[in-house]
C-alpha cells in the first residue's frame, strides 16, 4: 500500500498539467490533475505520520483506512473526493488481512466502485466512476474463473485484467459524454483513475508502469492543446468541508443541496461518534441517532446560501470556497484561489 500510493503521488505529480489541459467536465476549470496529486499526496503522506507501535503493521485494511481518512480530510475538488471515497471504501474488505489476493482485490474494487457511486447525488458514466466499475467487474470476472485462487500469480492476472478494462473505459468516456465527444477528449478524472489502478498493479507485482497505455488517448498528447482554456467560464463557486451530522440530518443537507447547485458529494469519514464499541447499541434507534462525519462538496452560484445551510444543520470544519471561473496559474496552488471561512 505504501509503495502504491507513494507510486501514484509521483506519477499524478508528473501528469497533472496534462489531465488538468483535458478536464472540461463537469466543469472546465483545469484542475482534475492538481486535486487528485494533491489528495493523492496527502494520502501517502499519511504513513509518514503512521506509529508502528500501538497498531500492527501487517494489517492491509487498516494502513489503508487510515490513508484514506487523511485523504478524505484534504480531499480537493471532485476527483480528489472520489478518489477519498475509493481509498475509504477498499479498506472495508480488506481489514484485518496481511496481504492483498485476487478475491481481496474483487471485493475491494466492487465495495469502492458501489460506494463512489453512491457518493454523488447525480452520478453520470463516461467519468471515472465508469472507469472504477468496469475495473471492478474485470477483476471480479478473473477472480470467479480461477475459483477464488489466493496466490501471486492469480493476483497478478487480476490486477492485469482491472488495469486492460480500466483503459477500455476510458477510451469509451469520449462517446459517453456530449462535452468530451465535442472537444474530441477523454475523462480527465477517468484517465487520473487508471494511472491509479496502473500503480496499483506496478507496486504489488514490482513491474513498471505501463506508459504505453496513454497512448492514442485523444488530448493527451503532449502537442494537443488546453483544451479547458477555451471553454467558457463556468460561474459559481466549490464549497467543501466537514460536517458531524445523523444519518436523518445528512440526508436532509444532500436534498437541500441538490436545490441549490450540482455536484454534491457526500461522503462517510470515519466511524460514527459515540458508537459503542461492545456490540450493544440498541441496532437501529441508536444508529439512526448516531452523529457520524461527513465530507460534503457542492458547486453553487453563491457560497452564503450553500454555507447557511450546512452551518444550521451543524458545525462544520475546515469550510473552503472556490471560484469555479478563476484562471489556473501554473504557479498558483490548487485551493488557494477561494477563501475559507
Amino acid at each position: 500500500m505504501k509503495r502504491w500510493l507513494g507510486k501514484a503521488e509521483t506519477t499524478l505529480g508528473n501528469h497533472s498539467d496534462r489531465l488538468n489541459a483535458i478536464n472540461i467536465f463537469p466543469v472546465a476549470d483545469g484542475d482534475t490533475g492538481t486535486n487528485l496529486y494533491l489528495t493523492v499526496r496527502a494520502a501517502a503522506a499519511a504513513f509518514a505520520d503512521r506509529s508502528t507501535v500501538d497498531e500492527p503493521v501487517n494489517d492491509v485494511g487498516a494502513v489503508l483506512s487510515e490513508a484514506g481518512r487523511v485523504a478524505m480530510e484534504q480531499a480537493r475538488g471532485n476527483s480528489g473526493t472520489l478518489f477519498a471515497v475509493f481509498l475509504c471504501a477498499m479498506a472495508e474488505p480488506l481489514a484485518g488481512h496481511p496481504r492483498l489476493s485476487a478475491p481481496l482485490l474483487a471485493a475491494a474494487l466492487n465495495r469502492a466502485q458501489i460506494r463512489a457511486w453512491s457518493a454523488l447525488s447525480e452520478p453520470v458514466p463516461g467519468t471515472m466512476l465508469s472507469v472504477l466499475e468496469a475495473a471492478a467487474r474485470a477483476a471480479g470476472e478473473c477472480d470467479t474463473a480461477h475459483n477464488g485462487d489466493d496466490s501471486n500469480q492469480a493476483l497478478g492476472l487480476a490486477l492485469d485484467a482491472a488495469v486492460n478494462a480500466a483503459l477500455d473505459a476510458v477510451v469509451r468516456t469520449e462517446d459517453q459524454l456530449a462535452p468530451l465527444h465535442a472537444a474530441r477528449v477523454v475523462d480527465a478524472g477517468g484517465v487520473g483513475m487508471l494511472l491509479i489502478l496502473d500503480c496499483l498493479r506496478s507496486a504489488v507485482l514490482g513491474e513498471e508502469l505501463q506508459d504505453e497505455l496513454l497512448d492514442g488517448l485523444h488530448g493527451y498528447d503532449l502537442q494537443d492543446p488546453h483544451i479547458h482554456a477555451g471553454m467558457p467560464d463556468d460561474d459559481g463557486v466549490e464549497v467543501m468541508c466537514t460536517i458531524s451530522l445523523s444519518p436523518l440530518a445528512a440526508a436532509t443537507l444532500r436534498q437541500r443541496l441538490d436545490e441549490l447547485g450540482d455536484s454534491v458529494i457526500m461522503s462517510q469519514v470515519g466511524a460514527p461518534a459515540g458508537r459503542n464499541d461492545a456490540g450493544d447499541d440498541n441496532d437501529d434507534e441508536d444508529a439512526a441517532e448516531a452523529s457520524y462525519r461527513w465530507r460534503v462538496h457542492v458547486h453553487v452560484p453563491e457560497a452564503e446560501p450553500a454555507v447557511a445551510v450546512i452551518r444550521s444543520l451543524g458545525d462544520p470544519t475546515d469550510i473552503s470556497v472556490s471560484q469555479l471561473s478563476m484562471p489556473r496559474d501554473p504557479g498558483f496552488p490548487a485551493g488557494q484561489h477561494g477563501h475559507e471561512y
